[in-house]
Parts: structure tokens; sequence; C-alpha cells
């Protein structure tokens, strides 16, 4: 099949006439207009009933459609309806990834979606801030985007698909570390870069919460947020974490798990004398010398969320003082044992270079 994609934007366009936003500011009128896509240049997606040998199904997957030549699309955007199908993969799909682009991750979860599938992001608007951010993301994501007008053709994916990968770069960074204040946005985006993957495993090492509201609070929202596929751990035995397994990894975070660390081997300030409380530091740079050496031994792919405690006041207190200290030389041994690194500042990210 012949698939036409004669507009690649949101409903009204992208930019949006009339919208005063940075995202619509920064393209000329008429850059990508509405989604329209015509198949063969006789079906289009919302024909109740199309021409003889072409079947068109509603899924919770989005709208499905078959060609006489045996050829797969599927077209997602807006709310999931009907029933969840496990048919075979697709040949082509156009999808809204600036939406819910853990759909795709569900997708490869399931095999509908191979390494044979073109993935092309549709529906493009000013929710995504440029078109170079828009690259961005579907360079993490598998997947490209496509002037107006473009012709797909599905019996030809596989070679595209294998072009864009040797475009992309080939394989993600094994090990990634992402620096960032409070508030800075570091975790969402540890979360975009792994939102299309088939299977996460998201490492949690923060403290439960107990019956801290504000904490409670922000756990929910970390939560609600992560697909619902993904798997969690709430762990602080990251060495056994990054020793023992394969796949992939979102660790979030690396402070709170060095505050655990402190907990646990009695390191904070309590008004010792600094010989009895050497000791204690001892086993806290023992733990920290372990973690960098899983980290640079582990098979996994893992992205890692810490906090960047350089740029603030100074702590009042020794034991900020000695938390500060401790952290930022674990960054840095992390750092130089990645083979990615960024900052994090007001949701933009800054990379870092080796």
């Amino acid at each position: 099949m012949e698939v036409r994609l004669e507009g690649t934007g949101g409903p009204d366009g992208w930019p949006a006439p009339g919208c005063p936003c940075a995202s619509c500011g920064r393209l000329a009128p008429g850059h990508r207009r509405p989604l329209s896509v015509v198949v063969d240049g006789r079906v289009r997606l919302t024909d109740a009933r199309p021409p003889g040998g072409y079947r068109i199904r509603h899924t919770a997957d989005g709208c499905e459609l078959t060609g006489p030549d045996g050829g797969r699309l599927l077209c997602s955007v807006g709310p999931s309806a009907g029933a969840r199908d496990e048919d075979a993969p697709f040949d082509v799909v156009l999808m809204d990834l600036p939406d819910r682009p853990e759909r795709l991750g569900d997708l490869r979860r399931r095999g509908r979606v191979t390494p044979a599938t073109r993935i092309i992001a549709v529906r493009l608007d000013h929710r995504v801030t440029s078109e170079d951010e828009l690259a961005r993301r579907l360079g993490f994501w598998g997947a490209t985007a496509v002037p107006d007008g473009t012709v797909v053709d599905t019996a030809c994916t596989a070679s595209a698909e294998a072009a864009l990968s040797v475009r992309r770069g080939g394989a993600p960074p094994r090990r990634t570390l992402l620096l960032g204040g409070s508030r800075s946005g570091k975790s969402e985006e540890a979360e975009l870069r792994l939102a299309a993957e088939p299977e996460v495993t998201y490492v949690a090492t923060g403290p439960s919460g107990g019956d801290d509201p504000a904490w409670l609070a922000r756990v929910r929202a970390h939560r609600e947020r992560r697909p619902a596929h993904w798997h969690t751990v709430e762990t602080t035995d990251l060495v056994a974490v990054l020793s023992a397994a394969s796949g992939t990894f979102l660790v979030d975070g690396i402070g709170t798990w060095l505050a655990a660390v402190f907990d646990e081997c009695a390191a904070w300030p309590d008004g010792t004398a600094a010989d009895d409380h050497r000791p204690a530091l001892g086993r806290v740079a023992r733990r920290c010398d372990a973690l960098v050496a899983a980290w640079r031994g582990t098979r996994a792919r893992v992205v890692a969320v810490s906090d960047e405690v350089g740029l603030g006041v100074i702590p009042a207190t020794p034991a900020g003082r000695l938390f500060r200290d401790a952290l930022g030389r674990l960054n840095q041994a992390l750092a130089r044992e990645s083979e990615d690194v960024a900052l994090v500042i007001a949701g933009r990210v800054v990379p870092l270079p080796p």
C-alpha cells in the first residue's frame, strides 16, 4: 500500500493560526497542516465503508487498516477505543508520540511493532517546543517525522527502517547519567528517554514517605507518570541490580540512595569526635566505590538520575556539607564511567561532553 501523508500536524496544524506561543512563533505559517492520510489514492481512515479488499478496524491500539496486498497500517491518535488486538505486527505505524509515547513501548512489548516497522510521528504541534526538540525525542524512541506530502510504501519499510537506524547512530548508550537541581525536570527527562521501550524496570531508591503528605504526593506523582507496563522495584541495593541484571533500568535516584547509605552506615554527624566518626564515613566510601564498580561493569542499559548539588548555597549544617561533598564526588565518578551525561536546567537538556 502507498500511504500519503497529506498533513502531519495537530488538529490546528503547526503552527496553529493566531497562536502566540513560542513554539508556533518559531515556524512559518502552514509548516505542518492538520493530519490527513490517504491510502492508495482512494482510502481514508475515516471511511465507514472502505473499497473492496481493504479492511478498517478500530481497536484499543487505534485505527488499523489492512490492504489487498496484506500491508498493515496503524494510525494511533486520540483516546483508545475498542478491544485490544493481538494480531500480526504492522508495517507502518502513524502515532501521536508527543501525547503518549508509552503506547509505542506497549506495542513493542506485545510484538505488534518490530524492528521492521516504520514508525512515523504525526499530529505534531506546539506540545513540543521546536522541530529540533521533536527530532531529539524521536531519536530516543526509534521513530521519525516526515514532511507533509510524504509517501510511504508498506512493502519497503524494512530497508527504510534499517537506513533510519544507521542515521540514529546505532545502539543507545548503555549508561546515562542525568544531573539537575530540584524540580529541574531531570526525572521527566529520564522517563521520556525510555518511554518507548518495551520493558523497563523503574528502581526507586527513595523512602516510602511514611505519613509525610508532601513526600507521599511526590511519590504518587512519579508513579502516575510511569507507563502501566513498567515494573517497579524499591531498593537501595543498586549493586545487586546492576550486577545481576540485563534489560533496561531507570534509577531514580542516586541522591536518595546516598542518603539511605548514610542512614544505614550511621554516618551523619552527631557531635562525636572526628576519629570516632571516621569508620562510618569509610563504610559510606566503600559503598560508593562498589556502586561505581557495578555501574562500570553492568551489562544492562541504565538511565540514572542524580542531584547536582554544586550550584546552590553552601549548606548551613555539617551534615548538609558532608552529604553535598560525598554526592559531588559520587556524581563525578559515575560520570567518568558513563557514555552519556547531561545537565537538566528548567526542563532544558544540556549534553556534557566526555
